[in-house]
C-alpha cells in the first residue's frame, strides 16, 4: 500500500476521532449546563416556595394576633392572649428564617428591616391598647387613637408582607422566563449536535468503507505482487533478505534459500547459519564485507562463492542499501543474486574471444600472404608473359597469341581482386578512431585519385557544402572513391556521366526501414547518376560480396566494391541504400550519425 494513502487514512481517522470527541464533549458540556439550569431553577422555585410559606406564616401569625387582641378587649379573657403570646415567638422566627433565605438579596434583606420596624411598632401599639384596656380606658380618646394606630400599622405591615411575596414572585417568574427559554432551546441544541454528530460518523464510515475497500485492492495487489516478486526471484536467480539494524535480525525470502539449496525457511536466517554455506576461501573476504555493512549500514557489491549440500559450488553476488522509515527505524534492504551462469558465459566469451584473437592473427597472415606470397607470382607471371610478347610474338600462333592476351587479362583480374580482397579485409576493421573531418577536402581527394577516368569520359561531377563530420578519414575517402567509381564504370555509351553529390538532414524517424535507432537525427548524402541503372529488385543484392549484376566481359570489377562501401557506413553506425532505374541511371544515398 502506498506510504501517502496510508498517511492521508492515518491523519483523516484523527481528525474524525478529534471531532467526535469534540462534539461528544460539547453535547456533554450543554446537557451539564441544561441541568444546572434546571437544579437552579428547583432551587429558585423551593426558595420562592419556603419564602412564600413563611410570609404565609407570618401573616396568618399577625391575623391570629389581632383576633386575639380584640377578643380579650371585648371579653377581658385571658385565654385570647394566648395565640398573640405564642404567635410571637412565631413571627419572631419566622422574621429570622425570612432573613436567612433572602441573605443574597438586598432589597428583601431592607424590606425586612423594615417590616421588623413595623412589627415591633405594632407590638408596641398592642402593648399600649393592651394597657389601657386593662386599665377600662378603652372609651378613651387615647386608647382610641392607639387602636386606629394599630390597625393602620397592621396595614402596613400586611402591605410590606404582600410587597416582599409580589417580589418574590417576580423573581420567580424571571428566572422561570429564563430557564424557560434555556430549556427551550435546549430539545434544537441537542437536536443539532446528534444530526452533526450522525453525519460525522456517516461521513466516518463511509471513508472507513472507502479504505477498507482500497485496503483491499492494496492488499490483493501486494498479493499479487509478492507472488509476481517470488517467480521473479525464481526466473532472474536472485533472493532477498533485509537485515534489522537496531535489532541486528535477518529476514531471508524463500529464493534465497533455494538459491543455497535449501528448502524455504528450513533454517534459522542468521548471520552464522549463512556463513555455513561460504566456500572456505571466500569466508574471511565476506566477513569482512560483512563487519564494513554493519559498520557503514551500507553494501556495495560484493561477490563470493557457495557451496551446496550436494557439493555445487555457485558464484553470488550481493548489493543492499540502508532505509529509514518516518520513524527513524534502519533497515539494510538486500538483494543476492546466482551469477553461475554469467561467470560460465563470461569464460566461454573469454575462450571464444581468445579464438577469435588467433582468427584475427591468421587472417593478418593472409593478408601478409595476400599482400606479398600471392602477388609475388602474379608479378613475375607478367613479367614472363611480358618478354615472351616482346621476344616470341611474332613466333607465335594466331591461337597463341589469343591465349597470352587471355592470361595476361586474367593475371590483371587476379591483381584487382587480390587488392579489393586486401581493400575489404582493412576496411573490416574499425580500430581507427573517429575524427572531426573536413567531408569536402576527402572528396575531393577521392575525385583527383579518379581525375584520369573522369577526363576520359569527360564526366561533369557537381556536389553540395558538406558540413565536417566525425568519421574514419580513410574509410570516407574509400567510400566516395568507390562510388564514384560504381557511377563512371557504369555509365551509358555516347553519354556523358554526369553525377550530382547533394546534402541534406535526415530524422531518425524518417529512415526507410530502420525501426529503431539510438541517434536523433543523420547526415544524409547523396550520388545520383545518369549511368546504366539497375532493377530495383537488385537493390539489396548489388551490396552483397562477390555478387555481380553484370557479365565480366560487359563491365570490368569484382564485386567486392559496393561490399566495401556497406561495411564503412556500418563502421560509422549508418546506414546505405540503392535506387536503380534500368538506362536512367543509380542513387545511392548513405546516412551517417550526428554526433
Amino acid at each position: 500500500m502506498p506510504l501517502r494513502f496510508i498517511t492521508n487514512s492515518e491523519r483523516f481517522l484523527k481528525i474524525i476521532f478529534g471531532l467526535t470527541l469534540f462534539v461528544v464533549l460539547v453535547m456533554g458540556g450543554l446537557a451539564y449546563r441544561y441541568v444546572k439550569e434546571l437544579t437552579k431553577s428547583i432551587d429558585e422555585v423551593q426558595h420562592n416556595y419556603e419564602v412564600h410559606i413563611l410570609l404565609e406564616k407570618m401573616v396568618s401569625a399577625l391575623k391570629d394576633a389581632e383576633s386575639g387582641k380584640r377578643g380579650y378587649i371585648i371579653t377581658k379573657d385571658s385565654t385570647f392572649l394566648e395565640p398573640l403570646l405564642t404567635n410571637s415567638d412565631t413571627f419572631q422566627y419566622s422574621l429570622a428564617q425570612l432573613e436567612e433565605l433572602t441573605k443574597k438579596n438586598p432589597e428583601q434583606q431592607k424590606n425586612i428591616e423594615e417590616l421588623r420596624t413595623k412589627v415591633e411598632k405594632n407590638l408596641a401599639i398592642f402593648q399600649k391598647t393592651l394597657q389601657l384596656a386593662n386599665n377600662n380606658n378603652i372609651d378613651s380618646p387615647e386608647f382610641i387613637e392607639a387602636f386606629k394606630e394599630g390597625r393602620r400599622t397592621m396595614n402596613s405591615v400586611r402591605f410590606k408582607i404582600k410587597q416582599m411575596a409580589a417580589h418574590e414572585t417576580n423573581i420567580l417568574g424571571t428566572s422561570r422566563a429564563k430557564s424557560y427559554k434555556n430549556l427551550n432551546n435546549a430539545p434544537m441544541v441537542v437536536y443539532y449536535v446528534i444530526i452533526l454528530s450522525l453525519l460525522i460518523l456517516l461521513l466516518t464510515y463511509l471513508h472507513i468503507s472507502r479504505s477498507l475497500k482500497i485496503l483491499k485492492e492494496k492488499n490483493e495487489l501486494l498479493e499479487t505482487f509478492k507472488k509476481s516478486t517470488t517467480q521473479s526471484e525464481i526466473i532472474s536467480k536472485h533472493g532477498n533478505w533485509i537485515w534489522h539494524v537496531e535489532d541486528n535480525i535477518y529476514e531471508y525470502s524463500d529464493n534465497l534459500y533455494r538459491l543455497l539449496g535449501e528448502e524455504p525457511q528450513s533454517f534459522e536466517p542468521n548471520l552464522e547459519n549463512y556463513l555455513s554455506f561460504v566456500h572456505p576461501d571466500d569466508i574471511e573476504k565476506l566477513t569482512q564485507h560483512v563487519e564494513e555493512m554493519k559498520e557503514n549500514e551500507d553494501l556495495p557489491f560484493i561477490h563470493y562463492r557457495v557451496i551446496q549440500k550436494n557439493g555445487i559450488i555457485k558464484h553470488f553476488k550481493a548489493y543492499a542499501k540502508l532505509l529509514v522509515d518516518s520513524d527513524g527505524y534502519k533497515r539494510l534492504l538486500g538483494t543476492t543474486a546466482d551469477i553461475t551462469d554469467e561467470i560460465e558465459n563470461y569464460r566461454i566469451i573469454e575462450k571464444r574471444n581468445l579464438e577469435l584473437e588467433r582468427s584475427n592473427k591468421e587472417l593478418s597472415s593472409f593478408n601478409y600472404v595476400a599482400s606479398h606470397d600471392l602477388q609475388e607470382p602474379l608479378r613475375k607471371i607478367q613479367t614472363f608473359l611480358s618478354r615472351l610478347e616482346d621476344k616470341e610474338k611474332d613466333n607465335l600462333s594466331n591461337n597463341g597469341q589469343l591465349y597470352i592476351e587471355r592470361i595476361k587479362s586474367s593475371t590483371s583480374r587476379m591483381r584487382s581482386l587480390i587488392d579489393d580482397l586486401l581493400q575489404f579485409s582493412r576496411t573490416n576493421k574499425s580500430e581507427e578512431a573517429l575524427a572531426d573531418s573536413n567531408i569536402n577536402i576527402l572528396l575531393e581527394t577521392a575525385k583527383h585519385d579518379l581525375a584520369e577516368i573522369i577526363a576520359d569520359k569527360r564526366a561533369r561531377i557537381s556536389s553540395d557544402s558538406i558540413p565536417s563530420m566525425r568519421v574514419i578519414p580513410f574509410q570516407i575517402k574509400q567510400l566516395f572513391l568507390n562510388l564514384l567509381s560504381n557511377s563512371l564504370k557504369y555509365s551509358r555509351e555516347k553519354t556523358a556521366p554526369i553525377i550530382t553529390i547533394s546534402y541534406s538532414r535526415t530524422n531518425a524517424s524518417a529512415l526507410p526501414n530502420v525501426k529503431y535507432s539510438k541517434y536523433y537525427a543523420y547526415h544524409t548524402i547523396t550520388i545520383q547518376d545518369n549511368g546504366i541503372g539497375f532493377d530495383q529488385e537488385y537493390a539489396e543484392k548489388i551490396f552483397v560480396l562477390f555478387n555481380r549484376l553484370h557479365n565480366k566481359t560487359e563491365y570490368s570489377g569484382t564485386g567486392i566494391g559496393l561490399s566495401i562501401c556497406k561495411k564503412i557506413v556500418e563502421n560509422h553506425n549508418g546506414y546505405i541504400t540503392a535506387y536503380g532505374n534500368p538506362d536512367i541511371g543509380a542513387t545511392f544515398t548513405v546516412y551517417l550519425p550526428i554526433t
